[in-house]
């Protein structure tokens, strides 16, 4: 005999900012939230070795420091967090029936979607010794602690063209490597890059790619290795007699070359993605701003906000998603007591 899945009032997809602030509020609402982790446990602070901006901390606070202190918190108020990966939701009965990846299964009257959005990034040599040491994937987040230094920005999108234009505020000269000549930015970006390079605060490197960045952890970023050819793409003709091979100094590198959201485990489900994957939800003003298309389902943080990609923002996001979903186990509960006594009325 098939064991029946275990049920849960709530379950939250993901151990970042928005979805353990989502686990806190909805802990305090006595809705029994599981919280699981996912495939990046504690989200993007965990790779941010200081969190300067996040409010309540003068003195900043590193990344995984704060992700434990918010999972301490939401455990301490009932809470339970396990290391489980969602890779199915169905919605076609109530209660959602959600699938782990290790098979367990479990039902839930309500499910917040947390589960944020994957920076991209190149897999280039020191990437991983150097990430939250020098390498970012958030300019907003870092920039401020390179003060006076060369900066690197990889991209050539709006995002890399925001960035660059932000870290002006504090480089001594910001570089944009991009693999191609055009850039694929809309054209109020480009405008103002070009106004910025006028300006001697940014250079432009086309038709260039970094091949590997050097440094240490103690010591940070020292300088990277890139590759220039006149048709762009380098790295797929490092062979070719016209591509050119240099190091430049450089004290920090920004990666801006997209997020990937991680919302595939909804695939099949009624809840509404854009082109990129991001989770659609209700917005607007007044309650139910999380919800999504489907009933009883409600979307939070970088898995839906692909614009301010900020903690902050994203723990504010996952609270609204907590008090709405608190709402819509509210109405059902009222909607079923309310059937019940209809019921038994027509019963006598």
């Amino acid at each position: 005999m098939t064991e029946s899945p275990e049920h849960r009032r709530l379950i939250v997809a993901g151990t970042g900012i928005a979805g353990l602030s989502a686990a806190i509020y909805a802990a305090r609402s006595n809705n029994d939230p599981l919280v699981l982790e996912g495939v990046e446990p504690g989200g993007q602070l965990t790779l941010t070795t200081d969190v300067a901006n996040y409010p309540g901390f003068p003195d900043g606070i590193a990344g995984p420091d704060l992700v434990n202190n918010m999972k301490e918190q939401a455990t301490q108020f009932g809470a339970d967090v396990d290391h489980g990966v969602v890779v199915d939701v169905d919605d076609s009965t109530r209660p959602f029936t959600v699938e782990l990846r290790d098979g367990t299964r479990y039902t839930c009257d309500a499910f917040i979607a947390a589960s944020g959005a994957s920076a991209r990034t190149l897999g280039v040599p020191g990437e991983d010794e150097l990430m939250g040491y020098g390498l970012s994937t958030c300019a907003t987040c870092d920039g401020a602690f390179f003060r006076d230094e060369e900066m690197l920005v990889v991209g050539g999108g709006d995002a890399a063209m925001e960035e660059a234009s932000f870290l002006t505020k504090f480089a001594s000269t910001v570089h944009i490597a991009h693999r191609r000549e055009e850039f694929r930015a809309e054209d109020y970006w480009i405008d103002r890059v070009n106004e910025q390079v006028d300006e001697g605060d940014i250079e432009i490197h086309r038709n260039t790619e970094l091949l590997e960045i050097h440094g240490s952890p103690e010591e940070g970023v020292d300088h990277v290795t890139l590759a220039e050819h006149p048709e762009g793409h380098p790295s797929e003709k490092l062979d070719d007699a016209d591509t050119r091979s240099y190091d430049f100094d450089v004290g920090a590198v920004f990666y801006a070359i997209g997020h990937t959201p991680n919302a595939e485990y909804l695939d099949g489900t009624g809840v509404a993605t854009d082109e990129e994957g991001y989770i659609i939800t209700q917005g607007g003003r007044g309650g139910g701003q999380t919800a999504t298309d489907v009933e009883g389902i409600f979307g939070a943080g970088d898995v839906v906000d692909f614009h301010y990609q900020q903690a902050a923002t994203a723990g504010g996001m996952g609270v609204k998603a907590a008090l709405d979903a608190d709402d819509y186990l509210e109405d059902e509960a009222r909607a079923a007591a309310g059937n019940e006594v209809e019921a038994a009325a027509d019963d006598d």
